[in-house]
């Protein structure tokens, strides 16, 4: 018998793709099914929880996860990385550099938002830097017709942000576009330390360009929304930062 991705708390978004969100801190995953492949983007905030995303992807897929692809360095993204043993990370260039030399302020930060010690401790400690660093744009070949564009359109809501495409020719319907946190939908885009608000709304015209206007755009946090969310959303980052 098929499992259905609802039966399994996942949302359809066209044929082949879709997304989960997750509880804790509302943060989304996506996948992308090839033939013979998944792509995972975004691991969830701990070990536990990306080995959870891990089974019911590939509940899904009937294989293994292939490629997994990290929206940006925030421990609710990555802290599940190293539950995907055997799949090839991809991320912007640079979080190489902040998973090497800024573990301990990921791990602060985690624990401040209220994950458990332990469950920072032992995600701290199994994080390893991605094998695959993205500068411009980096096209995955999933078999079967179906690609993804990995575009690396930042620095916004951090200095390495990722975005992922699924073109609508081969998705069977819209494109998508996985926005990590430079959208946010069930509140304010969040500017921590990290962020750099000068350029963020430069990185969503970029999105835009990406996906078009007519393309599904799924934000790290909260429901699908469309292009016209994502310019209004560009426009109160532009006067908040007092950017044009």
């Amino acid at each position: 018998m098929t499992v259905t991705w609802e039966e399994l708390g996942w949302e359809r978004l066209a044929a082949g793709v879709g997304r989960c969100r997750l509880p804790g801190w509302d943060c989304t995953v996506g996948l992308i099914l090839g033939e013979g492949t998944a792509l995972v983007v975004d691991a969830g905030s701990s070990l536990a929880e990306g080995a959870r995303v891990r089974a019911r992807a590939q509940e899904l897929s009937g294989g293994r996860v292939t490629h997994l692809a990290l929206t940006h360095p925030h421990f609710d993204h990555v802290f599940g990385t190293a539950a995907f043993a055997g799949t090839e990370v991809y991320a912007a260039v640079g979080v190489d550099a902040v998973f090497a030399h800024e573990r301990g302020e990921l791990r602060l930060d985690a624990i401040r938002n209220g994950l458990p010690v332990a469950d920072a401790d032992e995600a701290v400690d199994a994080l390893g830097p991605p094998r695959h660093l993205v500068s411009g744009e980096w096209t995955l070949d999933l078999g079967g017709g179906r690609q993804a564009l990995l575009a690396n359109v930042g620095p916004g809501h951090t200095a390495y942000d990722l975005a992922v495409l699924v073109p609508g020719s081969v998705s069977g319907g819209p494109e998508v576009v996985f926005c990590g946190d430079l959208v946010e939908e069930s509140g304010e885009p969040q500017a921590g330390p990290d962020a750099v608000p000068s350029r963020w709304p430069d990185a969503l015209d970029r999105l835009l360009a990406l996906g078009g206007d007519d393309a599904l755009y799924v934000p790290g946090h909260g429901a699908v929304v469309d292009a016209g969310f994502v310019r209004r959303q560009r426009e109160e980052l532009a006067a908040r930062f007092g950017v044009s």
